[in-house]
């Protein structure tokens, strides 16, 4: 079973332009997550795509392995999927690119899923931890997943899922973090499907899976991933980097 990590980079960003350029410790942002994969020893290959010749550059200029898009792509599963459409993998594993203080315990539960799942009943995993903070829970940027009883995705969604009608019901929140693995036919149908209504409504794309049929399996962790999404986070990195 080959498999590999593929880091989607845009340039571009909404509440942080350009910070995957970031000075982190000496070196970019882009670097320290791509060498961070690397040195994981989990995968076969690492790869960033990206839109930017900045950040194809800066992976290419250290000996890293890069790829430009060709498409403008509206979602991670989009770019990646036009990247590994002909490359011989079985799993493919999405690391975020602003994520460079990567959880080698949680990547590795994931990876171990596709190892115990020999009648590939698995199309994707992914990964969650329990919220327990009101504030938490309603806030509509932290993603919150229900699943069945054998820890399959039911639905993702913004709002408070399920609605605590009753409150001793015994119900716990859980908030998903954004990292996949793929098989690798899971990606490109997705690519080939065209974006449906839940998907739009909330803007999260791993609901076109769902709306396909597509079987998420979600494993819990303990431990939160520490993206960089403002510059107070990027300052919070720099002083974790330099204990």
């Amino acid at each position: 079973m080959k498999i590999i990590a593929v880091i989607p980079a845009r340039y571009a960003s909404t509440r942080f332009p350009a910070k995957l350029m970031e000075d982190l410790g000496g070196k970019t942002v882009i670097l320290r997550t791509y060498e961070a994969a690397k040195q994981s020893h989990l995968f076969d290959d690492v790869f960033v795509v990206t839109d930017s010749d900045l950040i194809y550059n800066e992976i290419a200029s250290n000996g890293g392995k890069a790829i430009m898009s060709i498409k403008e792509h509206e979602s991670g599963s989009d770019r990646i999927a036009e990247a590994v459409e002909n490359m011989d993998v079985d799993i493919v594993v999405n690391v975020q690119g602003d994520e460079p203080f990567i959880n080698t315990a949680a990547l590795e539960k994931l990876i171990e899923v596709y190892k115990n799942d020999t009648e590939e009943k698995v199309d994707l995993a992914s990964l969650m931890f329990e919220i327990t903070e009101e504030d938490e829970i309603n806030n509509p940027n932290n993603v919150k997943v229900v699943t069945d009883q054998n820890g399959f995705a039911l639905y993702f969604s913004r709002s408070v899922i399920p609605y605590p009608r009753e409150k001793n019901a015994g119900v716990h929140y859980m908030q998903h973090i954004g990292i996949y693995a793929f098989r690798k036919q899971a990606l490109m149908d997705f690519y080939s499907w065209s974006m449906q209504s839940l998907e739009a409504s909330e803007k999260l794309e791993q609901l076109r899976y769902l709306e396909f049929g597509k079987r998420i399996k979600m494993i819990e962790t303990a431990e939160r991933s520490i993206g960089i999404d403002t510059r107070e986070d990027l300052e919070k990195a720099r002083r974790m980097l330099s204990k």
